[in-house]
Formats: C-alpha cells, structure tokens, sequence
C-alpha cells in the first residue's frame, strides 16, 4: 500500500526502523478525530498528544483526505511522478515523515519540536522526488525540483494557523540544506553517480539524527562554506 511503500523508502533513505506502520494510525474520517480538529480543512494532519495520567507514551494519528488518497491509488507516484500528482503526493509523503520522524526519536527518548519536524519534512520531499525521478527517468537529472518545491510553492494562511512564520523558517533552512545536496548530486549524475549518491546517502543519515540546534547549525555552517 502507498503509505507503507512510502514510509519503506524513507526508512531505506535514512536507515531508520521503527515497530509501526503508518496504516496503524491512519484516520481517514474526520468524523472520528477529537472534536478541535473536525472542523479542520486541510487533507494532511499529524495529531500528537499525551495521557492525562502523565506518563511519557505518545499518542498519534494521521490524518489524510480520503479524497486525496484516492487519487493517489489512481496514479501511483510510486510507478510513474509528474506534475498531475506531484502535489498530492508531498501532501501524502509530510504525514508519513512527521509520523515516521516522530515515532523514531520518540522510539529514542528524544524530543522533537515542530519546527524541526517540518524542516524534515520539507527536506523529506525533496530527497524523495528526486529519488524516484531518477529512477523513473534515469537519463535526466531534475533540475526544476528544488525550484518547484521551495520557490513556486505558497503557504495557504487557512492552514496556517498563525504558523506562517514557523513554516517560512522550515522551509528557508531546508531550502539551505537542500540546496546543497542538489549540487553533490548534480555532480554525481555527471560522472560516478553510485558512489555520488552513496554520500549523499550519508549525509543524510547524519543529519537525520541530529538534533534541532545541531542541525540548524549545520545548515548555517555548509551555507556559510
């Protein structure tokens, strides 16, 4: 199943295993969220929260539009990725990163804020596309990715929440980040591309288990070289 197949590919990228599977938590009904989020609109959302009783058990679910997950079934970004699906599918691929990243530093006592987890995630959609791009259409590197993805993408302020600002930061450090990686791996398609993309591969196990500073840090440090 896509979610699954998805949350398998991010798991393989960054080396990471966690006991659950993302269909575990899936809420595709609104209906059957707490009551403060039925009225919500927007077709992906990670809903966190902790006992009364005060322990440290973490409780989530995704939710997703089924609608959207619908149209994902019709055209597998899995088998073939293109601009027709390309919006549903980061829609469908930030759940599964908040729920894969949440649930893995939670699996290691580590907290997590949302700041970082929507830097992920944004970083996330990137490495993915570009993964299965490259090898659906192994001949051409995809330059208009990271443009696409960080530049002609806009925050809608009803999803907001008054969060804009937060998820401009995300963006703009993943942009960073991102950047970066871009030109390793454009360097790597132009000559060894198993042993450029084998770095790359490494570079973001790292910064995968840093934590929020030391990212942050990270990013400023390779901007700044």
């Amino acid at each position: 199943m896509l979610l699954s197949r998805l949350q398998h590919l991010l798991g393989g990228i960054y080396d990471v295993r966690i006991a659950h599977d993302v269909y575990d938590f899936l809420v595709t009904d609104r209906g059957r969220l707490p009551h403060a989020a039925r009225s919500g609109v927007a077709d992906e959302e990670l809903l966190v929260a902790q006992p009364a009783d005060g322990s440290d058990e973490v409780v989530m679910s995704l939710y997703l539009d089924p609608a959207l997950l619908e149209r994902l079934r019709r055209e597998d970004p899995l088998r073939r990725l293109h601009a027709g699906n390309l919006a549903d599918c980061w829609t469908a691929l930030e759940g599964v990163s908040h729920f894969l990243y949440l649930a893995w530093n939670a699996g290691h006592d580590r907290p997590v804020s949302l700041l970082e987890l929507e830097m992920q995630a944004e970083v996330d959609k990137y490495v993915v596309s570009y993964w299965l791009l490259r090898r659906q259409f192994p001949q051409r590197f995809p330059a208009e990715l990271r443009r696409m993805l960080f530049e002609r993408t806009r925050i809608d302020p009803r999803l907001a929440r008054g969060r804009a600002g937060l998820y401009r930061e995300a963006s703009r450090y993943a942009e960073k980040f991102c950047r970066r990686l871009e030109k390793s791996l454009s360097r790597a398609a132009g000559g060894a591309a198993a042993a450029g993309e084998s770095g790359v591969l490494a570079e973001l196990r790292r910064f995968y288990r840093l934590t929020h500073a030391r990212k942050r840090a990270h990013i400023e440090r390779q901007s700044s070289s």
